[in-house]
């Protein structure tokens, strides 16, 4: 039997097209699954239940009675001479009218939380007052499981890139909700329950950030993304070179 040269040539392109499809589609298909599964708990999971909005309950207002003092006499009280302010913001915590005040002093970023009625800087917030601060935002049953202090955290934690220290309330729920609140700002930093460590974990392999888990500019990712460009190319190539009708 004997062949044409472009007949051979048309021979060797198919087969090395296909080994290429072949080859990718192994690589890629367990990441294709990864991306797949994520992508459906995305789509058919209600973000407010996995940032824990239904049970995140809000301080009310504070009344517009309270003689407040300039944020500066917080500073001039405290000693403080900031390089630049960053935010001021009028707060409640537990029941009182607070400055909370983020600022840059030294080259670093500092926070501190004051009494907006008498301009006296308040000591960080201690293990009863977080208990108070989380329960009081805490829209069910708040009854307490642990109380745990954190200085710092890994990038692998719930909690990452938050505000240090902090404290992490956990109440006895069925979704197993920790309410985290920054022992500086006296604020409720984040809450996080069983749907949003799913949903984090999921954020992982979806975006192959296997370090940090939000970097979504990783070289993995668009590695893999060249890669699944290619499959579907050599696909459609494949596609091309293989169908009858070019015959």
């Amino acid at each position: 039997m004997h062949f044409t040269f472009s007949q051979l040539m048309s021979k060797g392109h198919r087969f090395y097209i296909r080994k290429t499809h072949r080859w990718l589609g192994l690589l890629l298909g367990i990441q294709f699954l990864i991306w797949t599964v994520s992508g459906l708990y995305f789509s058919w999971t209600n973000i407010d239940d996995i940032h824990g909005d239904l049970l995140h309950k809000h301080p009310p207002h504070l009344s517009a009675q309270y003689n407040l003092v300039s944020p500066t006499v917080v500073f001039a009280n405290a000693g403080i001479r900031p390089d630049s302010i960053h935010a001021i913001q009028l707060v409640a915590v537990l029941g009182k009218p607070m400055y909370r005040m983020e600022y840059f002093s030294g080259g670093k970023f500092q926070h501190v939380l004051a009494d907006a009625t008498t301009g006296a800087v308040r000591p960080a917030v201690g293990k009863e007052e977080a208990v108070q601060i989380a329960a009081e935002s805490f829209n069910g049953d708040p009854v307490v499981e642990s109380v745990t202090y954190l200085n710092a955290t890994g990038s692998h934690h719930e909690y990452r890139e938050k505000p240090l220290p902090a404290w992490a309330v956990q109440f006895k729920h069925p979704t197993r909700t920790v309410v985290y609140v920054g022992a500086l700002t006296g604020k409720v930093e984040s809450f996080r329950n069983s749907k949003w460590r799913l949903f984090d974990f999921l954020w992982m392999g979806h975006t192959m950030d296997y370090q940090s888990r939000d970097n979504i500019n990783n070289w993995l990712l668009r590695i893999f993304s060249l890669f699944g460009l290619m499959a579907v190319l050599s696909g459609f190539a494949l596609w091309w070179v293989s169908g009858k009708w070019r015959r």
